[in-house]
């Protein structure tokens, strides 16, 4: 389901050339798993049914994962991605094994079935092997062997990014996601397994093992479905939200318990928050658990991943250096916010990420906005400006690579879609706009361009080139001025051709005035005490640069 195979050829298309010093093995590498292959765009994934047993003592596993499929058009070789260390042992429909041939982190399965347009068909892919070690997730992908503070068993998994089949096969790209999914996972006793969605069973095997058996009965990212292994303790709540009683689940490590009480009572103001700016939380049908992790944390579906020591800001720190982000734990807010941003609307490509974190740090602003007002909130996404680099564009310079941009798309992304609510100038507006891409878009996913389009679309103003320059420019727009006398001389430059953003600016010794620049020169009076007395709205993430009277503004002045 939600396969965006209509979009192949958008895809695709979008990819930049390659260059000739490029290692031409990882051009293909990064293709084949980035983009909509012959071998994926004829099956859509409608279920993933995914057993897997788990051996700490040398941190193998194995399993299988029967991949129900619909068929779009016939097909006879099928691509599954399964990352190396680990192996297909074996591929099979109906009842009778499959070949298949490994091409770096791909493999090729040869149907022998015939496969019409308009079925219903399973495949049954049996592996194995230790999987990558996540060293430091959950940046780097995959699983997290770790203990506790009482030294038992500590296991997760995280793999955004590096993709769901460092750990486990399937169709890896963002643009196809099962309907629905099944997650059994088989571990030693007395571990407990948290998963996505809801517990089904937890089934003792007799040999000293359980199998604990997780149902998501909605779509779901790849990369969303984890495993979280450990020594839990287990509470519930109840949140009276926008779609009725939304079922809370809390796991932190049982040594825990009484501080996770505590701190996560922050939950229920976090959701009250986001249901009235997002619209409802997505998953009412599978609820809202919070795991504790050995790392970080990670925005899984469903079954948030928080590992942030039960400290207000992130591990304790503000990010934005205002003192706005010490009130509130980081990890809760920013985290759920992705319950909306890249769980219920995903993009379809890596490159457009920006979607996710974008929207995920503006998100953190709103949420000091209902803590503390509207000012505090604008206060703290400005302090997140300090940690914007501007070096590399947020967007890469390819789609259909399954590349990503830069981490700019944290702060600058939160500060472009500040500047735009500016532009809208209707908070109102503002607020319909993003409830209404969460609705219209529900369970979907999307490309970066159809979010653009949408906002423009509702706010009635053409915003693609405020868009183009945050989002594939390093220069931040830059306000030229001149002062003369009463004279006022003002241009941008360092903007994209056409670039079109209103800019309140300070002109006399109170309140603003809005200008409309363009790269060329404009002339207009002002009255202010003294020149230093000029500023821009501080809520536009743009500059200003001043020059002398007497200095050349080079080609043509005013």
């Amino acid at each position: 389901m939600r396969s965006l195979l209509l979009l192949a050829g958008l895809v695709l298309a979008a990819s930049a050339p390659a260059s000739a010093q490029e290692d031409a093995a990882t051009l293909r590498a990064d293709s084949l798993r980035g983009s909509i292959t012959p071998e994926r765009a004829w099956w859509d994934v409608a279920f993933y049914d995914l057993n897997v047993r788990i051996q700490p003592t040398d941190s193998s596993i194995r399993g299988v994962n029967h991949i129900t499929y619909r068929v779009l058009e016939p097909g006879r070789t099928m691509q599954v991605d399964l990352q190396v260390p680990l192996v297909i042992d074996s591929v099979l429909q109906e009842g009778r094994a499959l070949e298949s041939r490994r091409d770096g982190n791909a493999w090729f399965v040869t149907l022998t079935e015939p496969q019409a347009a308009g079925e219903q068909r399973t495949v049954s892919v049996y592996y194995s092997g230790r999987p990558h070690v996540a060293k430091s997730a959950p940046w780097d992908g995959g699983f997290v062997w770790a203990v506790d503070s009482l030294g038992r068993g500590f296991i997760a998994t995280a793999c955004q990014g590096t993709g769901a089949s460092i750990w486990w096969p399937n169709k890896d790209i963002q643009s196809d996601e099962p309907d629905s999914q099944r997650v059994a996972i088989t571990l030693p006793d007395p571990l407990k397994n948290v998963s996505n969605g809801r517990l089904r069973s937890a089934t003792p095997n007799g040999d000293g093992t359980t199998t604990w058996e997780w149902f998501i009965s909605q779509p779901i990212n790849n990369y969303d479905v984890a495993v979280n292994a450990a020594h839990y303790a287990h509470f519930e709540d109840r949140y009276a939200g926008e779609e009725g009683t939304l079922t809370l689940n809390f796991w932190p490590l049982d040594v825990h318990a009484d501080t996770a009480r505590r701190q996560f009572q922050q939950v229920q103001p976090m959701l009250a928050c986001f249901e009235h700016w997002f619209g409802p939380y997505p998953w009412y049908a599978d609820g809202f658990q919070l795991v504790e992790t050995p790392h970080l944390g990670m925005e899984h579906q469903s079954g948030i991943a928080y590992g942030n020591r039960y400290k207000n800001g992130y591990l304790g720190r503000d990010l934005s250096s205002t003192g706005r982000g010490l009130s509130w734990d980081f990890i809760i807010v920013h985290e759920s916010a992705h319950e909306w941003w890249g769980n219920n609307l995903t993009t379809a490509d890596l490159a457009d990420m920006w979607v996710h974190e974008s929207f995920a740090n503006y998100a953190e602003g709103l949420y000091v906005e209902c803590r503390e007002g509207k000012e505090a909130g604008a206060e703290y996404i400005r302090g997140n400006r300090k940690s914007i680099r501007n070096v590399a564009p947020i967007i890469p310079a390819a789609y259909g690579r399954n590349l990503e941009g830069s981490g700019d798309m944290y702060p600058k992304g939160g500060n472009m879609l500040h500047t735009i609510r500016q532009v809208v100038g209707d908070d109102d507006t503002w607020r319909r706009i993003l409830r209404g891409l969460n609705s219209v878009y529900r369970h979907s996913v999307v490309t970066g361009r159809q979010v653009e389009e949408y906002i423009s679309w509702q706010a009635g103003k053409d915003l693609s080139r405020i868009f183009a320059q945050y989002l594939t420019q390093t220069t931040i727009p830059t306000l030229e001025y001149r002062i003369d006398g009463r004279e006022f001389a003002y241009r941008w430059v360092g903007t994209v051709p056409g670039f079109d953003l209103p800019l309140p600016v300070r002109l006399s010794g109170e309140g603003y005035t809005t200008l409309h620049p363009t790269d060329a020169w404009q002339v207009t009076r002002h009255a202010l005490p003294n020149p230093e007395a000029f500023a821009v709205h501080p809520d536009y993430y743009v500059t200003a640069q001043a020059l002398a009277p007497a200095v050349s503004a080079g080609g043509s002045s005013p």
